[in-house]
C-alpha cells in the first residue's frame, strides 16, 4: 500500500477497529475509577475489557464515561452518537492504547442530573488535505498524526469538530465501530 493520505487513514481505521475488538475479547489487570459512576471499574487503558471507564471531553470539560462494550455492532438501530478520537488536547492524554488520544462526545444533558448512556459510533478525526496545505489545522507528532488542533482552537467538542469538518480542514474517518457508554456527570 502506497504511503498516501488515504492510505494511512485506511491504516489507522484498521488499527483502530482491531484493537477495538481486541480489547472486548481481552481481560487482564485493573484499577479503581476516580469517580463515584465508575467506582470499582478498571480504567479501559489498563484492562482492555469492558465494562470499564475512561475520561472523554464533553462541552470542553473532561467527564467519566463507563463503558459496557467496546465494539457493538454497527447495524444497530438505536440512536447513535458520534465519538471522536482526537489527539491529546492536553499533556496528560485521555487514551494510551494503541497510540495516544483524546475522546469527544456531546455536550451533557442537564436531566436525569447529567447522566445518560448512547449508543455511540467512533470517528478517527485527521487533518484533511486542506487542513494540511493551509497550515490551519495542526496534527499530533506522535505514532498516530490525530488533529490536534484548528485555527488555534482545541477539539474538546463535537461543535468545534463538526464546524471545522464542515468547513474542510479535518477528515473523519469511520471506524465502523459503535460503543455502548454511559457518561458520568461527576468530573
Amino acid at each position: 500500500m502506497k504511503n498516501t493520505p488515504i492510505a494511512r487513514f485506511a491504516a489507522a481505521a484498521g488499527l483502530f477497529a482491531t484493537t477495538l475488538t481486541l480489547f472486548s475479547a481481552s481481560a487482564s489487570a485493573s484499577t479503581s475509577g476516580p469517580a463515584a459512576g465508575t467506582a470499582g471499574l478498571p480504567n479501559c487503558n489498563q484492562s482492555g475489557a469492558a465494562p470499564c471507564f475512561e475520561t472523554v471531553w464533553a462541552g470542553g470539560s473532561p467527564h467519566y464515561m463507563t463503558f459496557a462494550n467496546l465494539n457493538f455492532p454497527l447495524g444497530t438501530s438505536a440512536p447513535t452518537g458520534n465519538f471522536y478520537v482526537v489527539a491529546p488536547q492536553t499533556s496528560v492524554p485521555q487514551g494510551t492504547v494503541p497510540f495516544l488520544h483524546d475522546h469527544v462526545v456531546a455536550d451533557i444533558p442537564a436531566q436525569n442530573g447529567g447522566n445518560y448512556a448512547v449508543h455511540l459510533h467512533g470517528y478517527l478525526v485527521f487533518c484533511s488535505a486542506q487542513g494540511s496545505f493551509t497550515g490551519a489545522c495542526v496534527p499530533e507528532q506522535g505514532a498516530m498524526p490525530l488533529a490536534q488542533t484548528v485555527d488555534g482552537q482545541k477539539l474538546t467538542t463535537v461543535e468545534a469538530v463538526e464546524a471545522k469538518a464542515n468547513a474542510g480542514f479535518l477528515q473523519l474517518l469511520d471506524t465502523n465501530s459503535v460503543l455502548i457508554g454511559t457518561i458520568n456527570a461527576a468530573k
